[in-house]
């Protein structure tokens, strides 16, 4: 007979068994679906995490799961040794959906950004002329990109960064939302690119101000520098469209893509720019074992599909600006500030009688509903993009309700 596994008891043997690199809150899921999921002792919880935004599509979406099962049934696994029938089928979807020529699949959000990192050194050494190794890419403060060595080299989080050095060279890192400062690294001729977030979600939903991202495209362009846009978590309906960019009408030059191109039931991440670049990377040079395997590929046209079908950016932009609504009318002076796009929301919470924002989402979570703060102040809100307008008020009771406790 199978042991049952209660909180506490998956608690301990993730503390024994498992490296200590999350300090996560005290609930442990079991079972999901749509916008809610439950704990091992039954509980219903709303989910306003969606797992850092992978699962926009809601938990367990029948026609994602659908395709992974039967796709899994098939062929799973055939590295990029040899064709198989799946992956040029999903390559033709993605460029058409999103207007690029090409596309380099990985897994992983970092992985993209590591795949686009090396795109871009590349473009600059065999189109733009950079000297061997001189290559620089600026990115911002407060950003986060991953946690691989490299990411990490451009971060400015001393949690993420401190402690792994050596660092890897070729970054140059300037305050967000500052074209100014933009303006002035570009003066460099050995800048390859411009690597930002759209929006910054870990950094607490720091959304820049309206033209940021136009005007420092457009400075990049007049410079012949890559404007790369980090949409692990922004993209894919999030924010309200498409992608973030899309509310400035950028176009950037690389795309990077993950978490909800899969809709969270499958590792599934992309890179994508035209010919002129994508086309700087030989045989050889770049891949992945599992990068663009048949599941993946059924996956993400399903996830992709569902956001089109289901109007899902339509969808998060309407009860995004109704969240943000309903926060701003909550009267408590823990909360200072509310800010965000589409359904990536954010509160920022000061302290009151010793308690902070771990303690309101540990009060939230004892009333029903699951965010997670970043950067000890602040609390980001993401549920899956299928909640109704019912289900967000029902879950601003909630959230009113933990804070006012503590009044």
């Amino acid at each position: 007979m199978a042991e049952i596994i209660t909180s506490e008891k998956a608690i301990a043997l993730e503390n024994k068994y498992g490296a200590h690199n999350y300090h996560p809150l005290e609930v442990v899921l079991e079972r999901g679906e749509g916008v809610y999921v439950w704990d091992v002792e039954g509980k219903q919880y709303f989910d306003f995490l969606s797992a850092y935004s992978a699962v926009n599509q809601g938990h367990c979406h029948p026609r994602i799961v659908g395709a992974l099962v039967d796709q899994s049934r098939k062929l799973t696994l055939t590295s990029r040794a040899f064709y198989n029938d799946s992956l040029g089928v999903f390559e033709k979807y993605i460029t058409e959906y999103f207007g690029y020529d090409k596309i380099l699949p990985m897994n992983t959000g970092a992985e993209g950004d590591e795949t686009a990192i090396k795109l871009c050194r590349k473009w600059a050494y065999d189109k733009k002329g950079i000297p061997d190794n001189e290559a620089k890419i600026i990115v911002c403060e407060g950003n986060f990109h991953g946690r691989t060595i490299t990411v990490i080299s451009m971060s400015t989080d001393p949690d993420s960064r401190g402690g792994f050095g050596p660092y890897t060279p070729g970054f140059v890192t300037i305050p967000y939302n500052d074209i100014p400062a933009l303006e002035k690294a570009l003066e460099d001729p050995n800048i390859a690119g411009f690597l930002v977030e759209p929006i910054q979600g870990e950094a607490g939903v720091y959304v820049p101000d309206e033209g940021y991202l136009k005007n420092a495209y457009d400075l990049c362009k007049a410079k012949n520098v890559l404007f790369i846009a980090d949409e692990v978590q922004t993209g894919i309906a999030r924010t309200g469209k498409l992608l973030a960019c899309d509310h400035e009408n950028v176009r950037p030059d690389i795309l990077i893509l993950g978490k909800a191109l899969s809709g969270g039931v499958y590792p599934v991440s992309a890179v994508l720019a035209d010919d002129d670049i994508m086309l700087c990377i030989k045989p050889g040079q770049h891949g992945s074992t599992f990068g663009g395997n048949p599941v993946a590929a059924k996956v993400a046209i399903s996830a992709l599909e569902v956001i089109k079908d289901e109007n899902l950016a339509e969808r998060a932009e309407r009860l995004g600006k109704l969240f943000r609504e309903e926060l701003s009318k909550i009267e408590s002076d823990m909360i200072t500030l509310v800010r965000g796009k589409g359904l990536l929301n954010a509160i920022i919470i000061e302290p009151k009688n010793g308690n902070e924002a771990w303690d309101v989402c540990v009060k939230m979570a004892e009333n029903g509903l699951l965010a997670k703060p970043t950067h000890q102040h602040i609390i980001r809100f993401a549920p899956p993009l299928v909640i109704s307008e019912g289900q967000i008020l029902e879950a601003i009771d909630i959230i009113k309700k933990s804070i006012l406790s503590f009044n």
